[in-house]
C-alpha cells in the first residue's frame, strides 16, 4: 500500500498490510488505537502502572499475532479482545485486588448510567468512576468497560469475551447497578433498555 494512502486506510486494510509485512501500516494501526487500548487496560486493571504494562503487552501481542486476524470481524473487536486478555492477565499476574487509579491520569468517558443530571455531580462522578469500577467484580467491570468505554455492541462483547450475549447483558446490567450503588445514584432497571445505544433500541 502506498505510504500516502496508509493514514486514511481502514483498520482492516492496515491489518492485512501489516500481516503482509508492512511495518509502517502496523505502526499507524497501533498509533491509531493506542489511547483506547490504554483506556481499556486502565479501566479493567483499575491501576495505572498495571495498565501501562498491560498496554505494552497488548501492543506486542498485536504485533506478533496480526497475521491471525482474518477480517471476519471488525479489527477493533479483535483488538479489544487482545487488550482485555492482556489486562486480565496483568491483574492475575500481580495477584492484587484492584485499587483506585491514579487521579492525575487523563480520564476517558464514564458510563452514562453512572452520571447524575447536574453538572457538579457529573464532574464528581467523572473523578470517582475509576475507583468505583475498581470495586466491582472483574467480570462485570470488563463488560461495562467494553460497552461504555470501548463502545462495542453486545454481539462484539460476546465475541471478545467468548460468552453468550445473554451473559453480556446480565453482566453489564449488574455492573451498572453496582456502579450506581457505589456512586450513590439511583439503580438503573436492567429490564429497561436506554434508547441512546444502537444495539439497545427496541426491535
Amino acid at each position: 500500500m502506498a505510504p500516502d494512502r496508509l493514514s486514511s486506510a481502514s483498520d482492516n486494510d492496515l491489518a492485512h498490510a501489516s500481516a503482509a509485512g508492512d511495518r509502517r501500516a502496523l505502526e499507524i494501526l497501533l498509533e491509531r488505537h493506542f489511547d483506547y487500548v490504554h483506556a481499556v487496560c486502565r479501566r479493567v486493571t483499575g491501576h495505572s502502572e498495571d495498565a501501562l504494562d498491560a498496554t505494552q503487552e497488548a501492543l506486542i501481542s498485536v504485533s506478533r499475532r496480526i497475521s491471525s486476524f482474518d477480517g471476519r470481524s471488525l479489527f477493533t473487536t479483535w483488538l479489544y479482545r487482545v487488550a482485555t486478555n492482556a489486562a486480565l492477565d496483568e491483574v492475575r499476574r500481580r495477584k492484587r485486588r484492584p485499587t483506585p487509579s491514579d487521579p492525575s491520569i487523563d480520564r476517558g468517558p464514564v458510563p452514562t448510567d453512572a452520571i447524575v443530571s447536574s453538572p457538579e455531580s457529573a464532574v464528581t462522578a467523572r473523578i470517582d468512576v475509576d475507583a468505583a469500577l475498581a470495586r466491582i467484580p472483574e467480570e462485570y467491570r470488563t463488560a461495562v468497560v467494553l460497552r461504555d468505554l470501548a463502545d462495542l455492541d453486545y454481539a462484539e462483547i460476546a465475541e471478545a469475551l467468548d460468552i453468550p450475549i445473554g451473559t453480556v447483558r446480565s453482566r453489564i446490567a449488574r455492573g451498572r447497578q453496582a456502579l450506581a450503588a457505589i456512586l450513590g445514584n439511583s439503580t438503573p432497571d436492567p429490564d429497561v433498555t436506554p434508547p441512546t445505544r444502537r444495539d439497545e433500541r427496541p426491535s
